[in-house]
């Protein structure tokens, strides 16, 4: 698993930033710090990129229907525990690439809503617990089947992207295709971007 680009370079960073509050403004010195500075900071943006684009490419290629949460990222900052480790995972990039190249190969991104309890919600009756964040696992007291936070959100997501692609139609291949609201789903991919029409009268030049 990747490191946090952010976390990797903190150390480096702290020290040129150090550096260039300790020179003289209006140096040469200065100008050199304040460079480098901004030259770590575009590497920081360019891993970051780097990682979100090859992860949202493999979801997308192997994945049809991805589910994700619409999180509260802002309310999240808030925390100065977690703030600097979810302001480095780029969230909203990650969904705008995961939407943009689903809709490319014919896929789908479902979102579940602010407010759906997905770490809450008991994955296999339905049972729904009030937990703090320091829980980690918990064993659901109607059913009595132990979960851990992380997974059971998982599956309560997965069956929400699938229970919205329960409508099968038939397609011209002869597969049945996940009515998901637009052609191309399931088996059955097409690209979202049709191809630019060509014009089928002859051109002027060999016209008589």
């Amino acid at each position: 698993m990747r490191r946090k680009p952010h976390k990797a370079l903190l150390d480096r960073l702290r020290r040129l930033a150090c550096s260039l509050s300790r020179k003289q403004k209006g140096s040469a010195n200065r100008k050199k710090a304040k460079t480098k500075l901004a030259r770590l900071h575009a590497r920081i943006a360019n891993i970051r990129a780097d990682a979100l684009h090859k992860l949202t490419s493999d979801l997308t290629r192997r994945v049809h229907t991805i589910g994700i949460e619409d999180l509260n990222v802002r309310g999240m900052l808030k925390n100065r525990h977690l703030s600097r480790s979810i302001a480095d995972m780029g969230f909203f990039e990650f969904r705008r690439q995961l939407e943009y190249k689903a809709a490319m190969r014919g896929g789908q991104v479902v979102v579940a809503e602010r407010f759906f309890a997905s770490s809450k919600t008991c994955s296999a009756c339905g049972h729904i617990e009030p937990l703090p964040l320091s829980v980690r696992e918990w064993a659901c007291p109607a059913c009595g089947v132990i979960h851990d936070r992380d997974v059971n959100a998982a599956i309560n997501l997965k069956n929400l992207a699938v229970s919205s692609t329960v409508m099968r139609q038939p397609c011209a291949a002869g597969f049945g295709c996940d009515a998901c609201g637009e052609e191309g789903s399931g088996r059955c991919l097409v690209a979202a971007v049709k191809p630019a029409s060509v014009k089928q009268e002859a051109s002027g030049r060999f016209s008589k």
